[in-house]
């Protein structure tokens, strides 16, 4: 082969290989390289991590979402019942009432323990038997000449006697010794008409507590209410 054909075949074989190295190096800049560990930012947010990010987003919202049917489906509150911190306070205040009225009993007995003590005490009851021949409207009671008490009766206190009620109408003190006590009952007696009667009693005061009672009976034989005081040792 001539050298200049040679020289000529030899300069196409070079312009090809250059061609094709021309046209070939941009297919080889666009091969993937691998990652360097510079080339990733851990703190730049990358399309996979936001991913998981909105998953766990998403998880949030559904417990919150979760969370509110739940609130919703708690029963509201009856009609005219009041809530429950309510009802608390209220049981509270019932509670603190109930103290209150055990702390007054036994304040009330103290006190008469201490203004009547049980060596110089005297107390009057009256109480009703039947009543068919006597409505009391008052009462009125002397000691020792002195009057110590007087009581107009309501319709309502008149009944409660009759159904058999007792009512302290004096509580005092007496020194040892003798004494007397008359007492005046007022009311209608027999035929409705205005009815009024004493009666008296003497008795002996020693050491220790004086009871009386004045005690209204019927007498059916006379068709006439019966007046009695009666001593309790």
């Amino acid at each position: 082969m001539p050298t200049s054909k040679l020289l000529v075949r030899a300069a196409a074989v070079l312009g090809l290989a250059l061609t094709v190295a021309t046209f070939a190096a941009p297919s080889f800049a666009q091969d993937p390289q691998p990652a360097t560990p510079a080339s990733i930012d851990p703190a730049a947010p990358s399309s996979d991590a936001t991913a998981p990010a909105d998953a766990a987003t998403g998880e949030t919202a559904g417990a919150s979402i979760v969370g509110t049917p739940a609130e919703a489906d708690a029963p509201p509150p009856a009609a005219g019942e009041p809530p429950a911190d309510t009802r608390a306070l209220d049981e509270t205040v019932q509670g603190l009432k109930k103290d209150v009225v055990d702390l007054n009993k036994e304040l009330f007995v103290l006190e008469e323990e201490l203004l009547f003590p049980a060596n110089t005490q005297v107390a009057v009851f009256i109480s009703m038997d039947i009543g068919e021949f006597f409505a009391l409207d008052s009462l009125s009671l002397k000691i020792d000449n002195k009057e110590v008490a007087n009581y107009l009766y309501t319709p309502r206190e008149a009944e409660a006697l009759l159904k058999g009620g007792v009512h302290r109408v004096y509580l005092g003190n007496l020194k040892v010794g003798e004494h007397q006590l008359v007492a005046f009952f007022s009311g209608k007696g027999p035929n409705e008409r205005d009815y009024k009667r004493g009666a008296n009693l003497k008795f002996e005061k020693g050491v220790g507590a004086k009871y009386l009672e004045l005690k209204i009976t019927d007498r059916q034989r006379k068709a006439q209410p019966e007046f009695a005081i009666k001593d309790w040792e």
